[in-house]
């Protein structure tokens, strides 16, 4: 979905090869596995609070990265000991989800049940990218992950159940236009890879291209960034760019990148602008520093100078803090301009 067989390949080389900022990239992963074993147990529902968090709802978050890693590091190191520990933790869900539901928020109000269509949004791109690398890849070009294809229809039919009862009822949930809309294009753009199915896939494609102009102001600022917080509108550059990267590796689209005058540029641009508090920013966010891992794939494309500011900021970039959109893009982007 965000990798190919090439850029997987190359990725390998150059960690043999011992280069330097793919070594980093891949301490990430690493990491990120040191932090979090791989689960013995899955939800069979997930239970969505509304600007906080549940334990199913943190779990199903976290094991989406968790499977996304583990496949990177495969892919990356050949070791077979983590295409099945990947497997373990789709297969997981695969056998044991049910359903989402809602908890009440903290101050004991009820959270609405359209949260549940948003949580879905986040993890089913993040779980269909690491399912896409042990479905497809090849280790030489050659050796694959080995897993049953009837447990690859029993993840598909996970994920239909994602895509059917929580992804594509989003746009009709909502009355705003925001982040929602834009992780839910960015979803639907990934389960039509999945399922090879056009439809789906087109419909995700004309949804980020109708809402993509909505989420900005006409100066290029994201709605978001000057309305809101800054860390919301991260959400939605990261949605935008990884949908725009989905775009370009399935179809040689780069329309999503192009749109507006690189609109997802600019807007990239305005957030580092909002970082560093400059003259004529609509919001000061020196006080959190955060950038989120978009931003790589985002510099992979455009390779302006402001945005490998923006980029260094953070640079190797794992998963989100809240363990929402696909992470790890320091390890798995291409190097060289493009």
């Amino acid at each position: 979905m965000l990798t190919t067989q090439a850029s997987l390949d190359q990725v390998a080389a150059q960690l043999k090869a011992g280069d330097k900022a793919r070594v980093a990239g891949l301490q990430q992963v690493v990491a990120y596995l040191a932090k979090h074993p791989i689960p013995t147990s899955f939800p069979s529902v997930v239970y969505a609070v509304a600007g906080a968090g549940s334990p199913t709802e943190d779990q199903i978050r976290r094991d989406a990265e968790l499977a996304y890693a583990c496949a990177l590091r495969w892919a990356a190191t050949g070791e077979a000991a983590y295409a099945r520990q990947a497997r373990q933790i789709l297969d997981g869900y695969a056998r044991n989800f049910q359903r989402y539901s809602t908890s009440p928020k903290p101050d004991g109000s009820p959270t609405e049940f359209r949260q549940t269509y948003l949580e879905a949004a986040w993890v089913a791109p993040t779980f269909v990218a690491a399912a896409e690398i042990i479905r497809y890849y090849r280790l030489g070009g050659k050796t694959g992950a080995g897993w049953p294809a009837a447990d690859v229809a029993a993840f598909s039919t996970f994920l239909k159940k994602l895509q059917t009862d929580y992804v594509d009822p989003l746009p009709a949930g909502t009355s705003w236009v925001n982040n929602w809309q834009v992780s839910c294009a960015y979803a639907q753009l990934a389960l039509g890879v999945w399922f090879d199915d056009r439809a789906e896939y087109e419909k995700g494609y004309r949804y980020a291209l109708a809402v993509q102009p909505q989420v900005f102001y006409a100066n290029g600022n994201v709605k978001e960034l000057c309305d809101r917080d800054c860390h919301h509108p991260q959400y939605t550059l990261t949605g935008l760019t990884n949908a725009a990267e989905i775009a370009r590796l399935q179809t040689g689209d780069t329309a999503l990148y192009a749109l507006h005058n690189q609109q997802l540029r600019v807007g990239w641009e305005k957030l580092l602008d909002a970082l560093e508090h400059a003259p004529g920013s609509c919001t000061d966010c020196s006080a959190h520093p955060a950038v989120w891992p978009g931003i790589e794939t985002a510099y992979a494309y455009y390779r302006t100078p402001r945005l490998a500011a923006l980029r260094e900021r953070g640079a190797p970039y794992g998963v989100p803090g809240d363990d929402t959109f696909a992470g790890f893009t320091s390890l798995m982007q291409p190097a060289g301009a493009r």
